[in-house]
């Protein structure tokens, strides 16, 4: 029996495990509170707008004055002429989401209000002062299904505490005697309009613009990258963090990545307004994506060749290192084709990124007929280092080759020194595959940034098992038509 409990907590620990495993982001976007500030500023700017274009409505009523019966009053034709926003801010509610709150607001509204009152009858035009509104919005931040994040009202309230009506006329004690009545209904009205007016606003505008954050992103013909989130947003007292899955994936067939994404954990910067941690499983799920795609094969022929390169790629240069080749294959062209057996992986600690790739590179003769005869399969193996930086929203890369090293893994053509053929390969691979590998790494790969960021004072930090950038975030409002 408790061996049999044994198994069974065994099992359990290591579905824990699994699970556990599986909820590791492999890409994380922290938000600062500089960053929430700078979001709040604009947020703002929408809401303002979105007030002072609010619709109140026409109000009618009966007020009764003691001994003298009632005063009928109508108010229309009701026109907000701004809502001020002077004073708010934006805070962060732990393990729930954020508050905004709003003090010292004020609105002016002005319309026309006509009265009777026994066999009184007047009309003419009124001001209304509305100081000192305080609206306080609470927040709520998740996912969907499709792991987009979204956001809603939670909870909002508002309240008014001075409002002022000013009636043209000259009946000055007939206002006199509605004009509380008047104030305080237009108090409650606009109590209500303003909740109202948020609670569109963020699941309108608000929540339209956070679905701009893209869950993939196509990054060419073969691969695209999954930014969809693993969990809802976290807030912090400090910080609101986004985990996303981070994962390279082939366009053609989508498999599961044999390797699980490591701890993620930020180190607590707050000088820049947003930070991204791109874990080494981000990196090296672009390899095994591409591998996957077939993407890690690359050709070379001798019209490649740069003309400053004294080596051309025939059977007539490599018959110095390979006798045999003139007697077997005299003065015929050449092609290397150069595949990986197997996806890179790369490691990310604080002295930067590195790679020890390996190649396969299967050496042809170029019949006239154009048909192929392997001649040789040789292995590449080096060490790589690579220098990261932030363009345009995109993680671009460049790629240094330190020393490498050439075996024979198998021959057609006879035994030959491998090492006599070390500085050809090392001038093939510098001159050709490289620029090439850092022309693409150049176009770089998007960052999962919603629409009109742009991003400044870049900080690129290496960390153990973790790329860190940091950057200020510049949004450019779209042009209303």
């Amino acid at each position: 029996m408790a061996a049999r409990s044994l198994a069974v907590f065994g099992v359990v620990l290591a579905a824990c495990l699994v699970l556990t495993a599986a909820t590791n982001p492999g890409f994380v976007v922290r938000i600062t509170q500089a960053g929430l500030d700078y979001a709040h500023q604009h947020g703002i700017t929408v809401l303002q707008k979105e007030l002072a274009q609010l619709k109140l409505p026409d109000i009618s009523g009966d007020f009764p004055v003691r001994h003298l019966g009632k005063v009928h009053y109508e108010i229309s034709s009701l026109n907000l002429r701004g809502f001020h926003l002077p004073y708010s801010r934006i805070s962060l509610v732990p393990n729930v989401g954020l508050q905004v709150a709003i003090s010292n607001a004020f609105a002016e509204v002005d319309g026309n209000w006509r009265v009777k009152f026994h066999f009184i009858r007047d009309h003419g035009s009124f001001d209304l002062e509305v100081k000192n509104v305080y609206i306080k919005i609470d927040l709520k931040l998740g996912s969907d299904a499709s792991g987009k994040p979204t956001v809603s009202t939670s909870a909002c309230s508002t309240r008014i505490s001075s409002v002022h009506v000013h009636f043209s006329g000259k009946f000055g004690w007939l206002y006199n005697l509605f004009y509380s009545a008047v104030e305080s209904r237009f108090k409650k009205i606009l109590e209500s309009k303003v909740c109202n007016s948020v609670v569109t606003s963020v699941s309108g505008d608000l929540q339209r613009y956070l679905q701009t954050l893209p869950v993939t992103a196509k990054i060419d013909a073969k691969a695209g990258i999954d930014y969809s989130l693993v969990a809802p947003p976290m807030a912090t007292a400090q910080t609101l963090d986004v985990d996303l899955k981070g994962e390279f994936f082939s366009l053609a067939h989508r498999g599961a990545v044999p390797f699980p994404p490591p701890a993620l954990a930020l180190p607590p910067y707050h000088d820049r307004m947003v930070y991204f941690g791109a874990s080494s499983y981000f990196f090296n799920t672009a390899g095994f994506a591409y591998h996957a795609a077939g993407a890690l094969v690359f050709e070379i022929t001798d019209s490649m060749i740069p003309k400053g390169v004294e080596f051309h790629l025939n059977t007539s240069t490599f018959a110095a290192f390979i006798p045999q080749l003139d007697k077997m294959y005299p003065n015929m062209l050449m092609k290397l084709r150069l595949s990986a057996p197997s996806a890179p992986f790369l490691s990310i600690t604080p002295e930067g990124i590195s790679l020890q790739p390996v190649v396969d590179i299967q050496a042809y003769a170029i019949h006239t007929n154009t048909s192929l005869t392997p001649l040789f399969l040789l292995s590449l193996t080096g060490n790589v280092s690579a220098t990261i930086d932030v363009k345009s929203g995109h993680i671009v890369g460049n790629l240094t080759v330190g020393r490498m090293k050439l075996s024979l893994k198998h021959s057609d053509v006879g035994t030959f020194q491998v090492r006599m053929l070390q500085s050809i390969m090392n001038i093939y691979a510098s001159s050709i595959l490289l620029p090439r590998v850092n022309e693409r790494l150049a176009e770089g790969f998007p960052l999962p940034l919603p629409d009109r960021i742009q991003l400044s004072n870049i900080l690129v930090q290496f960390h153990q098992n973790f790329l860190l950038l940091g950057a200020d975030v510049h949004y450019t409002p779209r042009e209303r038509r």
